[in-house]
């Protein structure tokens, strides 16, 4: 199958790809980003969009996709609601439809993380935008749409996009946090996109429970 993968550049998106490009079962990746992923591989293709909200005017790039992974995102600390709305909700949404257009019969599978509120009503601003991004995604008329809510995650072996609390964390804190937190690696988010994408899930959304059953 041929998959797109977003955010090659960041912790997530890099350990999918890596998992895409040694899976057999998938034989094309597009990444696409802002700035190259800086991975070459013969099963890969980059390209780069300067402005997710624009993704229309590549529509010719894009054709010809079973799924797509989308594993762009930003933490949202710091930020004002109003703009981590637009780069999670806004962006991403429109993002989709383009996607959608473009290839009618595509999965979707999107990255949130645990702790994000469905009902949109929470105190915690990030799990309120991420919840409507996630119910709005549910509403589009995708092949079939999944919600990915890993926690603590342990990056691929290889991996050269850990940034700042990323580059140690996981050598520190996973270990320990495995023992008494629900823990997943990004190499088994990869491997569960992949299976969804091809057998199906009878949930949408998938705790770090079932992304660990699907990747086995």
């Amino acid at each position: 199958m041929r998959v797109i993968i977003t955010g090659t550049t960041g912790m997530v998106g890099e350990g999918v790809l890596l998992e895409c490009l040694q899976n057999n079962k998938v034989s094309e990746v597009l990444s696409i980003s802002r700035k190259p992923c800086g991975i070459k591989d013969q099963k890969l293709k980059e390209l780069l969009v300067p402005d997710f909200t624009k993704l229309q005017e590549f529509e010719n790039d894009i054709k010809g996709y079973d799924a797509c992974y989308y594993c762009a995102g930003i933490s949202s600390a710091g930020m004002s609601e109003e703009k981590y709305h637009y780069i999670t909700y806004d962006t991403t949404i429109a993002f989709a439809r383009a996607l959608l257009k473009a290839n009618p019969d595509i999965t979707f599978c999107f990255v949130s993380g645990r702790g994000t509120d469905s009902t949109e009503q929470g105190k915690i601003m990030w799990t309120r935008v991420k919840g409507k991004t996630e119910n709005t995604l549910k509403q589009m008329p995708f092949k079939s749409e999944y919600n990915f809510r890993p926690s603590l995650m342990k990056p691929a072996k290889g991996q050269k996009h850990l940034y700042g609390y990323n580059r140690w964390a996981h050598k520190i804190f996973y270990p320990l946090f495995s023992l008494f937190f629900p823990t997943c690696t990004i190499q088994e988010i990869g491997n569960a996109m992949i299976t969804v994408t091809l057998k199906r899930h009878s949930k949408n959304v998938l705790d770090e429970k079932d992304i660990k059953m699907m990747a086995q």
